[in-house]
């Protein structure tokens, strides 16, 4: 069995594009008299990390030692994820500041506890090669004192295919983890990972195929498991749960716990999160999954990007 306090033992190296997930939160009682829109009369405002930023605050609730790698830009985003992460403890000797690269910025209208609207700031471009080389220089540094890497990948140009491939090659050295959750659809880039975790739509265009059954999905599970060169897959599903892929295994459904949800912003994360601090501390694979499982229940029931706390995690394996 897995002791959930064990994971303050755990020390995680996150790679993975850093943004701001930036919240207004209001109310509404009227209809915009120039287009049939509400309008919201903003009460509060609220900022957080996200991206790869949320997969380091899912580690930290868990009471995990992480280290981050990434970029930032120069602007007022970009000084936030610096001050953020050092609010949380966390060195920012592996962050580079590119200023051609504002740091992505994504901003949520609620009202009434509904998201009505979402404006993101962003720009999509590979880091160029200098940054490449530093970065897998800061790799290489780090890798020898962590048990776990999370290439947390939101297709914004950080997580490359070179970047991927030299950050296996050192993990394998040290033999260290490697989890992946994808973005890209080419999903031959995060070719020999340990574990990769896309969801139920991602493995649907990575496959080239529509899951409308669960033979469509274990079909679709094969099919990336083979072109990857994987040893294990775990595809989200949602309100139904997640399915495990294991080499020469046959394919192990997970179903999530009922419950009410209001916002699976962020719920990969902490899948990913979870399955990481499992397997780091010696679960199986099922076991690992099974706590990640019940992880993303509990963020998807709160509203805006969240992450459940050790005490919500042990009563809901508890019960």
């Amino acid at each position: 069995m897995i002791n959930i306090d064990d994971f303050k033992k755990v020390k995680a190296l996150v790679i993975g594009d850093l943004m701001i997930d930036e919240y207004l939160w209001g109310s509404v009682d009227r209809i915009s008299p120039e287009a049939p829109v509400p309008v919201v009369c903003v009460e509060k405002e609220s900022q957080a990390l996200g991206g790869a930023g949320n997969v380091i605050n899912n580690l930290v609730a868990m009471g995990a030692n992480v280290q981050a790698i990434g970029t930032a830009g120069t602007g007022r985003a970009g000084r936030m994820i610096f001050e953020m992460l050092e609010g949380l403890g966390i060195k920012t000797d592996g962050i580079i500041s590119e200023p051609d690269r504002p740091t992505t910025r994504k901003t949520r209208v609620i009202a009434s506890n509904q998201q009505v609207l979402r404006i993101d700031k962003e720009i999509k471009k590979n880091i160029n090669s200098d940054t490449l080389k530093r970065l897998i220089e800061i790799i290489k540094d780090k890798i020898p004192g962590v048990d776990l890497i999370i290439l947390s990948d939101y297709d914004k140009g950080l997580i490359t295919k070179e970047l991927v491939r030299q950050t296996v090659r050192l993990a394998k050295k040290h033999m260290v983890l490697t989890l992946a959750d994808p973005k890209s659809l080419d999903f031959s880039k995060y070719e020999k990972v340990t574990i990769l975790t896309p969801n139920r739509k991602e493995a649907s265009l990575a496959a080239n195929m529509d899951i409308k059954s669960d033979q469509d999905l274990f079909l679709a599970g094969n099919k990336i498991m083979t072109k990857v060169k994987l040893e294990k897959l775990i595809i989200t599903c949602g309100k139904d749960g997640m399915v495990l892929f294991e080499k020469d295994q046959p394919p192990f459904t997970i179903e999530s716990k009922a419950r009410q949800v209001f916002d699976v912003s962020g719920a990969g994360d902490t899948v990913i999160s979870l399955l990481g601090l499992g397997l780091a501390i010696g679960g199986t694979f099922k076991q690992s999954a099974m706590i990640a499982n019940a992880a993303a229940g509990i963020v998807v029931a709160k509203v805006g990007t969240a992450t459940a706390s050790i005490e919500e995690l042990k009563q809901a394996m508890a019960d």
